[in-house]
């Protein structure tokens, strides 16, 4: 009957919802900064394109309203010939 295998009845989680303590946009604290990509990710670095994607940003004319922290800044700073701060 039994094949040598037990079933753990627990499922090893720890009854959290599986959130990592990040805000909602409406628990969002502090200040926010909109940035609006102006230029293309085509023919670039494919660090400055998945900078673009952590920003999310991926296609020109897109608007991403962001905290503004310091690792925020310096992504923008990054790909400043392609973003632009509308806020």
């Amino acid at each position: 009957m039994n094949s040598g295998k037990t079933k753990n009845k627990s499922s090893g989680k720890t009854g959290k919802t599986g959130k990592t303590g990040k805000t909602g946009k409406t628990g969002k604290t502090g200040k926010t900064v909109k940035v609006r990509q102006t230029g293309s990710s085509m023919r670039r670095d494919h660090t400055q394109r998945e900078t673009l994607i952590g920003l999310k940003l991926n296609k020109i004319g897109r608007v991403a309203e962001l905290v503004d922290t310091p690792a925020t800044r310096g992504m923008i700073a990054k790909v400043a010939h392609l973003v632009r701060v509308v806020e």
